[in-house]
């Protein structure tokens, strides 16, 4: 049975229709990314983390959004490219979408009320960027590219971690490693 969330209408990166279902049964760590931002880095580690549990049923599904400093101004044929030749993506890409304010998609209108809340330092960051002169997001909303949101196989968003935790950090290797064994 596909959840509401499985359900919400999409397009991969090149551009055909596609949905969260597509990937059923699978845990799935959704991540919102940008390809010019101090954490862009963290592609190598999504990279590593799904070729991992790739065959256990995991599964990272990449999101670019342009919503922070916009630090995601191409195109997603730009995107791609990019993706595929300075970090090797594999997992799959979703079209650019917009994640938080006004106009926001509604898988993450969907993703940001069913964890309205973040494990990581969420405040620490958002003092890093008050110093930088910018107005951070207050929870619901996603603070900033590579905010991450641990799907289970049933298609229920189960965990949410703030972007400066690390792919690799062991929370999230736990929190994956505890839904592929259920």
């Amino acid at each position: 049975m596909t959840s509401a969330i499985e359900a919400i209408p999409l397009h991969t990166i090149s551009g055909e229709p596609a949905s969260l279902a597509d990937h059923g049964g699978k845990v799935r760590l959704l991540v919102n990314v940008a390809s010019k931002c101090g954490l862009t880095p963290q592609y190598e580690a999504l990279e590593k983390l799904h070729a991992t549990y790739a065959d256990k049923g995991f599964a990272v599904l990449g999101f670019p959004a342009n919503d922070f400093g916009a630090q995601e101004p191409g195109s997603n044929d730009e995107i791609a490219e990019f993706c595929r030749t300075n970090f090797s993506v594999s997992f799959p890409m979703f079209s650019k979408i917009v994640v938080t304010g006004e106009g926001k998609h509604p898988l993450y209108a969907a993703l940001t009320s069913a964890v309205p809340g973040k494990t990581g330092d969420a405040d620490g960051f958002r003092e890093r960027l008050r110093g930088f002169g910018m107005t951070p997001t207050a929870d619901p909303e996603v603070l900033w590219n590579f905010e991450k949101f641990l799907i289970d196989r049933n298609g229920a968003v189960v965990a949410r971690f703030a972007p400066t935790l690390a792919p690799d950090d062991a929370a999230i290797v736990a929190a994956i490693e505890a839904e592929l064994a259920k």
